[in-house]
């Protein structure tokens, strides 16, 4: 057991010298290490960060520091050393579905005081509609093929993508213009946890094609339900290019690696 210690101190303080180091290069870095001190045919390491994140507040423009976790993961094997870069964020999601439902009766009870269809519906696009929300937990990991010339991952080009999958993006100092802005947005973008999935891959696909069809995408979102007492997750894989040739309109592919395979060299 203590080599495995060595092993962890030395990288980590290798990556103190260094200053700052992503989070997946360090566990690539701590995997080799370990490997080579057990003599192993793999080692897999994974490491996560809670970091700080300046914010404004969408109306009074306050600035305060929102906490995000950053991920790294990594697989040394004999021949190679896969590397995934990894966030998580907590955003708001408004259930569609309660939505709809309240919808139904709102229109019921303008009709019984005497307004029309028109003038109902008027009223419905003007007036956020009530429903239960939540906080959601949204994860996307990225992984990029092996190569010298291997394009780098953007934690913060993960983060944006993860907060804007979901209704709307939480704040840690909100003044009362900034709620009533940030619980508008959110009833104005009803999302289920798998709509927040599916945004996710959709940004994905539409932000990260630089780095090649052949890299992996793994997204996941988990709401913690207000007003049930479980919770309800989603998630989905798969490699870039055939995300992509999805959402232009072809068949479903099979589910492309998982993170585990892909670390794993399949």
């Amino acid at each position: 057991m203590s080599r495995f210690d060595e092993a962890i101190e030395e990288a980590i303080g290798e990556a103190a010298l260094r200053g700052s180091v992503p989070a997946e290069n360090l566990a690539a870095s701590i995997a080799e290490r370990v490997r080579e001190r057990q003599g192993s045919r793999l080692a897999e390491v994974s490491v996560s960060a809670r970091v700080p994140r300046l914010r404004e507040a969408p109306v009074s423009g306050a600035v305060s520091q929102s906490v995000h976790t950053l991920l790294g993961a990594a697989a040394a094997g004999e021949q190679r050393t896969r590397r995934m870069t990894g966030v998580s964020a907590q955003g708001i999601t408004a259930c569609p579905c309660g939505q709809a439902m309240a919808a139904d009766d709102a229109r019921e009870r303008l009709a019984a005081e005497g307004f029309d269809s028109e003038e109902v519906e008027r009223v419905l696009a003007c007036v956020p509609i009530a429903t239960h929300n939540q906080r959601g937990v949204g994860t996307l990991w990225v992984g990029v093929p092996d190569g010298a010339e291997s394009p780098s991952v953007d934690p913060h080009l993960l983060l944006d993508i993860v907060e804007e999958s979901m209704s709307s993006e939480i704040h840690e100092l909100l003044k009362r213009p900034d709620e009533a802005h940030v619980i508008e947005k959110a009833h104005r973008r009803p999302r289920f946890v798998e709509d927040c999935v599916r945004e996710m891959v959709r940004l994905s696909v539409e932000r990260l094609a630089h780095l090649g069809e052949r890299a992996l995408v793994s997204a996941r979102q988990e709401n913690l339900e207000t007003i049930h007492q479980h919770n309800v997750a989603a998630e989905r894989h798969g490699l870039l290019g055939e995300l992509a040739r999805e959402l232009s309109g072809a068949s479903p592919s099979d589910a492309g690696p998982t993170r585990a395979q892909w670390l794993g060299g399949d």
